[in-house]
């Protein structure tokens, strides 16, 4: 290991580190640099994280609920305390700039905060004369967390948080690409949680199938795309698992003829491009309203050019590198396309001279429907603008697609704003803004954009199973 990287974390099995039989390099992406190393766990580790989150799953589900609402708070408050070091280690290996990056550390520790507070359903009624029915939501054992590489530490805790509080263990893998920041979490989390409650492992893309298929695992929490979630769903068969699958999105934005364009243009471009449009719920389609439309191209367009692209670690940057070089070529595989079809771009076009995976903020111009640029998820700064002339028009091509993960409605008339949302064929709808989730409301897709929900009541009860106990009035 050089001078220039940093120490690699430790995965954490049964409480304590695990020596690493292998190593996986991490790379910068905004430099292509190797800045650390994660441990590459193999089968053999993984069957002892299993084993030691099965030996811990009858205590800790014995465990008070009051007092594993306490372990939730304490890992809110890791979070808070070391956000300074976990910020630098998460734009490092991820890319986004540290402001941003600062806030998903501070965002993940207000959510695990309020799921600690979350309500476990209860609820009784009257089964036949002399009798009552209880049904109460108990833990499902051992939970196996995937967890992405554009929000790695936001989404680990989206698992840990639910899982934990229910009563279950966990063993929890990062992606590849992003381990180090989730890993040193584990780490930091070593003393605050009983042995084998939380477990921590890192490997190469081979370690994901082997948790689906684990008969050691009950519930597999995935978040990823939708080709993968579709193979987790086959293996995950084998010993029936309980699934959550947040998967792909080709969201929608409609902007009505009333729009405020001065108004809306910022938070339209931040709908597409936060976190440099790598987010399941960014605005990946905008259909306009043919009234306005040059005014809001030109308004999108004059907002990209005051938005620097850069290495996160540079306070100027707004916007970082695209996280890896196998997204990177699909997004210049995009561009290329695009390009070679001969749309128009408003601006980009083109990617960034290296190092770093760079690509300026693109806009295209009006491609047709049937563009690759329009069907499919780019996960980039990309984006296609698109003319419609009624809102009949644009409601039905915005549900001409197999995803159905979010969408936005914008207009300076709220109330033709919750109609027409009503009418988009996805799991949640944003009016005038986009991205916007909570731990507070349900998040889930329809149709090929997932399976099971996350966050809120619906999403807490996916960790659990209902047991109905009857009993003589």
């Amino acid at each position: 290991m050089t001078t220039t990287e940093l120490a690699g974390p430790s995965a954490t099995i049964d409480g304590m580190a695990a020596a690493a039989a292998g190593w996986i390099d991490v790379l910068n992406p905004a430099t292509e640099a190797v800045i650390g190393h994660a441990p590459d766990c193999t089968a053999a580790q993984l069957d002892q994280a299993v084993a030691a989150a099965r030996r811990a799953f009858p205590a800790w589900r014995a465990t008070p609920l009051d007092e594993r609402r306490e372990a939730l708070r304490r890992i809110a408050a890791a979070l808070g305390e070391n956000l300074e070091e976990l910020k630098r280690l998460l734009t490092a290996e991820q890319g986004k700039p540290h402001a941003d990056a600062a806030a998903e550390i501070g965002a993940a520790a207000w959510w695990i905060g309020v799921v600690a507070d979350q309500p476990i359903p209860e609820s009784i009624s009257d089964a036949m004369p002399g009798q009552r029915a209880v049904t109460r939501h108990v833990p499902l054992g051992v939970v196996g967390g995937i967890v992405p590489w554009n929000f790695p530490v936001l989404l680990a805790i989206w698992k840990i948080g639910p899982a934990l509080l229910t009563g279950n263990t966990l063993v929890l893998k990062p992606s590849p690409y992003t381990p180090l920041t989730t890993l040193r979490l584990g780490e930091l989390l070593r003393p605050l949680l009983p042995p084998g409650v939380l477990n921590v492992i890192s490997g190469c893309d081979a370690l994901g199938p082997l948790m689906s298929a684990h008969p050691g695992i009950d519930k597999i929490s995935f978040t990823g795309s939708t080709a993968t979630g579709r193979k987790v769903m086959a293996s995950a068969a084998v010993n029936l698992k309980r699934l959550t699958l947040e998967l792909g999105g080709n969201d929608a934005a409609i902007v009505l003829p009333d729009a405020d364009v001065d108004a809306i243009a910022e938070p339209l471009f931040w709908a597409a491009f936060a976190n440099n449009g790598q987010v399941c719920v960014a605005a990946k389609r905008v259909y306009v309203h043919e009234a306005i439309y040059d005014q809001v191209a030109a308004a999108l367009a004059a907002v990209a050019s005051r938005m620097p692209t850069g290495d996160g670690a540079d306070p100027a940057s707004r916007l970082g590198p695209v996280q890896n070089r196998q997204q990177f070529e699909r997004v210049r595989q995009l561009l290329a396309d695009t390009r070679a079809a001969g749309h128009t771009f408003l601006t980009g076009g083109h990617e960034a001279e290296g190092p770093g995976y760079f690509v300026p903020v693109t806009l295209v111009d009006n491609p047709p429907e049937e563009a690759r640029v329009v069907q499919e998820e780019a996960f980039g700064p990309i984006l296609p603008l698109l003319k419609y002339r009624d809102v009949d028009e644009a409601v039905a091509r915005a549900n001409a697609c197999e995803y159905g993960l979010g969408g936005s409605v914008w207009s300076s008339d709220i109330a033709a704003a919750a109609e027409v949302a009503a009418r988009l064929e996805t799991g949640t709808v944003w009016i005038n803004s986009a991205q916007g989730l909570t731990p507070f409301a349900a998040f889930a897709g329809h149709k090929q954009s997932g399976l099971g929900a996350e966050n809120g009541t619906e999403g807490l009860l996916e960790f659990t199973v209902p047991q109905t106990i009857y009993v003589p009035a």
